[in-house]
């Protein structure tokens, strides 16, 4: 039997970079590994289903497994590789106009998001109403393109707030600015925002703060993107699950090792050895970590928390729920 040939697509990430260029093995597949925007991909992947393995929204997943409680498979599985991590509170915009000094001047404003089920605004949504007083029915939101008009859910939602969308020849970005949205929340920066002194400014100023006080509070380092193959790829070559996870986990360990190089910086950041440091300091050493390991099941736990609380889930799952078995474990000598 020959070698699988497979599609995976997936961001242009030092973490995946041995996986592109071929200098990490896969175990008995040969990869073509399509770099794109991760907009394109996830549209791709959970309205077509066109790769045989992709990057996907968490949220789109936990979506997904919604198919169980019809009596459904899920069209996908899922491995606990963890393409994209990142903190959400610089990714909350305010019109400078709008009287929000602080989180909870949200109450009662018009909030933007490019969509309900976005990974980013789940995430963001559930810190307002955890930490910071702002209950999910405390607003009014609205959904579309941040940058270009026409963008839809990428999925039926039904939530227990209130969701209109904008109108359908209009931005959330000039609307900002523009005065007729009081904020937005997304993973994107918005292309109106231009620093200080314009008509939008970030709900937190001083956002690194903001997002080291909740990692020490919560102990939680959001995860945003997992790797999905298809389910009946899975089905057929259940042992792609280990493989791909395998080969994935030791692609980032490269990284990991790569970007501590100090002989020559890869990335132009005249500190970013001294920043390293400092997330070591504060994180721990495998703060990027994969699996359910450590601090992964309580982050997972409270985002799919969150994804119920927040209507798009019909069921609130468990961690390992989420995750093809074979990836959640491996051989000891």
């Amino acid at each position: 039997m020959g070698r699988l040939q497979l599609t995976f697509a997936c961001g242009d990430y030092d973490r995946t970079r041995g996986i592109e260029d071929g200098s990490v093995a896969v175990d008995g597949i040969d990869l073509t590994y399509l770099r794109l925007p991760v907009e394109e991909t996830f549209f791709r992947m959970a309205r077509h289903r066109e790769f045989d393995a992709a990057e996907m929204s968490l949220s789109t997943y936990v979506s997904t497994l919604n198919a169980l409680d019809r009596g459904d498979q899920p069209p996908f599985v899922a491995l606990p590789v963890y393409t994209s991590r990142q903190f959400r509170h610089g990714g909350m915009f305010v019109n400078v106009d709008a009287g929000i000094e602080k989180p909870s001047d949200l109450r009662g404003k018009r909030i933007g998001m490019p969509e309900v089920q976005l990974t980013a605004c789940v995430w963001q949504r559930g810190i307002l109403a955890d930490h910071h007083g702002l209950p999910l029915d405390g607003s009014t939101f609205f959904t579309g393109g941040q940058e270009r008009p026409g963008r839809i859910e990428k999925g039926e939602v039904d939530v227990p707030f209130d969701v209109q969308p904008i109108p359908g020849d209009r931005t959330l970005s000039e609307m900002l600015a523009a005065g007729d949205l009081d904020a937005i929340l997304s993973p994107r920066i918005p292309s109106t925002f231009r620093g200080s002194g314009g008509p939008i400014a970030r709900l937190f100023p001083d956002t690194k703060e903001a997002e080291q006080a909740y990692f020490r509070e919560t102990g939680i380092f959001p995860i945003m993107h997992v790797v999905v193959l298809r389910r009946e790829l899975y089905e057929r070559h259940r042992w792609v699950a280990q493989s791909l996870t395998k080969a994935m986990t030791e692609a980032k360990a490269q990284a990991a090792a790569r970007i501590y190089d100090s002989s020559a910086l890869r990335f132009m950041e005249p500190w970013l050895t001294l920043h390293l440091e400092a997330a070591r300091n504060l994180l721990g050493e495998d703060y990027w970590s994969y699996g359910l390991g450590g601090a992964d099941r309580g982050v997972l736990a409270t985002f799919l928390r969150y994804h119920h609380e927040q209507g798009l889930s019909a069921a609130r799952r468990d961690p390992e729920d989420l995750f093809a078995p074979e990836s959640l474990e491996s051989f000891v000598i």
